[in-house]
């Protein structure tokens, strides 16, 4: 009996579609390019249907990535304190889930200086921190 897809295959999925996207591929596109239909690759990145290790090596070449780059980045279990609320797969389809959150996942990594995207970084941090000194409908200094 197949396994059913878990939290990694969703953000394989989500990593699928913003790579996709960053290129300009539509699903179509892509499905042709893999030999598959475009409904596949629509379950693919809403992470309902897995991905074999064949396939995402394939996928991989087709976007001119290594599989790697679709998997979370291992962190040791002593790296996040248990209970600390933080869920990089939540963040990660939250970001994805709106357009404003796509362009910025798109556009980031574009960024060639390393201090620019360091800059940006600490301004998207800044503006979702809330201030306990702000006023009603005050716009964050950064």
């Amino acid at each position: 009996m197949p396994r059913s897809p878990n939290e990694t295959d969703a953000f394989v999925g989500a990593r699928l579609a913003q790579r996709r996207q960053s290129l300009g591929l539509t699903q179509m596109a892509l499905a042709r390019r893999l030999g598959i239909s475009a409904q596949q690759i629509q379950k693919y990145e809403a992470g309902s249907n897995r991905i074999s290790a064949s396939r995402l090596h394939r996928i991989a070449v087709a976007l001119g990535d290594h599989p790697g780059a679709y998997f979370p980045e291992a962190r040791p279990a002593q790296a996040r304190p248990a209970g600390s609320g933080f869920d990089a797969l939540g963040a990660a389809r939250f970001l994805t889930a709106t357009p404003e959150g796509r362009a910025i996942a798109d556009s980031f990594p574009l960024i060639p200086e390393p201090g620019v995207r360091q800059a940006v970084a600490r301004i998207v941090e800044a503006l979702a921190t809330p201030s306990t000194s702000m006023e009603p409908g005050e716009s964050p200094s950064v």
